[in-house]
C-alpha cells in the first residue's frame, strides 16, 4: 500500500486506495469518499471535539475525516458497512493515525446494538460523511433512541439538510423537522463543494449541527413522544389539507383545536413544535370527548 507520510489523505492517495483494492465506490451505499484536507481538519473544528471527547464517525470509508478526528486527540469509534472498505481503513489507520486510538466496527448503522458500542452510555459526539440514502432515518432514530449522543455534525446532500432544519412556513418544513426541533437545537455550518469528494457528486453537500436539547422542546409528561409524532406525520400526510381535514381521521373537534390555541383552517406547516405539542396534548386528552389517551394509544400502533 502506497501513502504519504501526510496525517490526512490525499486526493491521489484516495485515487491510488481504490485502485490498488479494486475497489469502485458503492452507487447504492452512496459513497462518496472525501480527499481534501482542508475540509476533513473544517469538519473536525467546527465539530469542537478534542482530547477529552468521544466521537462515532458513521460511514468511515476510506479513513480521510477518521484521521482528522484522531489528529484532535479525541477517542474514535468509526463504524463502517462495506466489508471492502474495512481492511484498507484499517490499514490507513495504523500507517497514519498516531494522535489518539481509533476502534474499527464493522456494521451497518442502521442495525447497530447502540448500548453495547457507546461505553460510556454518555457524552458521545457523531461526526459523519453521511450518505443520502440512510441520512434522514439514522438521524431520527438516534434522536429518538440514543440519548447518549448528545451533539451531531454532519454532511448530507442540501435537500436532506433543508428538511432537517426548515423551520415553519419554510418550503422543506414537514414533520421530520418537527422531530428534529423536538428534540435538537439544528443549524447549518457551512457547503462544501463536491469537488473534494471521490467521485464528485452531482449535488453540493452541506454541514449540519445538532444539539441535542435538554429536555425536549415539549413536555414528555403532558404528550408522549409517540403520540406527538403520530399527529405530527398525520397532519403532513396530506400538507395540502387544512388541519381540520388532514386530521380528520383522529376525530378532532374544533374544541380540541380552541383548546390547542390552533386554527383548524391552518395547514401542518405552519405549526411549530409547541403548536403540534398542544394540539396532540388536546388530543389524548380526556373530557366531554371521553377517552382520548385510549383512543390515541390505538393509533400510535
Amino acid at each position: 500500500m502506497w501513502l504519504g507520510c501526510g496525517v490526512t489523505l490525499s486526493r491521489p492517495e484516495v485515487l491510488r486506495l481504490l485502485a490498488d483494492n479494486r475497489i469502485s465506490p458503492s452507487r447504492a451505499l452512496g459513497q462518496n469518499f472525501v480527499a481534501d484536507a482542508n475540509t476533513v481538519r473544517r469538519i473536525a473544528r467546527l465539530a469542537g471535539v478534542g482530547p477529552s471527547d468521544r466521537v462515532v464517525e458513521i460511514g468511515a470509508g476510506l479513513g480521510s475525516l477518521t484521521l482528522a478526528l484522531a489528529e484532535t486527540g479525541a477517542t474514535v469509534v468509526a463504524v463502517e458497512r462495506d466489508r471492502r472498505l474495512v481492511p484498507v481503513l484499517r490499514a490507513v489507520l495504523n500507517c497514519k493515525a498516531h494522535a489518539a486510538p481509533v476502534t474499527v466496527v464493522e456494521a451497518d448503522a442502521m442495525n447497530l446494538d447502540w448500548a453495547a458500542l457507546l461505553v460510556p452510555a454518555k457524552g458521545w459526539s457523531l461526526v459523519a460523511n453521511l450518505p443520502y440514502n440512510v441520512a434522514t432515518p439514522l438521524v431520527a432514530d438516534l434522536l429518538d433512541q440514543v440519548p447518549g449522543v448528545e451533539r451531531m455534525t454532519f454532511m448530507v446532500q442540501r435537500e436532506v439538510a433543508d428538511r432537517l432544519v426548515a423551520g415553519p412556513g419554510d418550503p422543506a418544513y414537514g414533520a421530520v423537522s418537527v422531530k428534529v426541533s423536538y428534540w435538537a437545537e439544528a443549524s447549518l455550518l457551512g457547503t462544501v463543494p463536491s469537488s473534494v469528494f471521490v467521485p464528485k457528486p452531482r449535488v453540493g453537500s452541506v454541514l449540519v449541527s445538532l444539539e441535542r436539547r435538554p429536555v425536549p422542546a415539549v413536555d414528555p409528561s403532558v404528550v408522549a413522544p409517540a403520540v406527538l409524532f403520530r399527529v405530527v406525520r398525520t397532519g403532513f400526510a396530506q400538507r395540502r389539507k387544512m388541519l381540520r381535514g388532514a386530521l380528520a381521521g383522529l376525530s378532532v373537534s374544533p374544541e380540541m383545536f380552541a383548546r390547542a390555541g390552533v386554527d383548524g383552517k391552518a395547514r401542518a406547516e405552519q405549526l411549530s413544535v409547541a403548536d403540534w405539542g398542544r394540539l396532540a396534548g388536546a388530543i389524548c386528552e380526556p373530557g366531554e370527548q371521553g377517552g382520548r389517551m385510549d383512543q390515541a394509544r390505538g393509533w400510535m400502533g
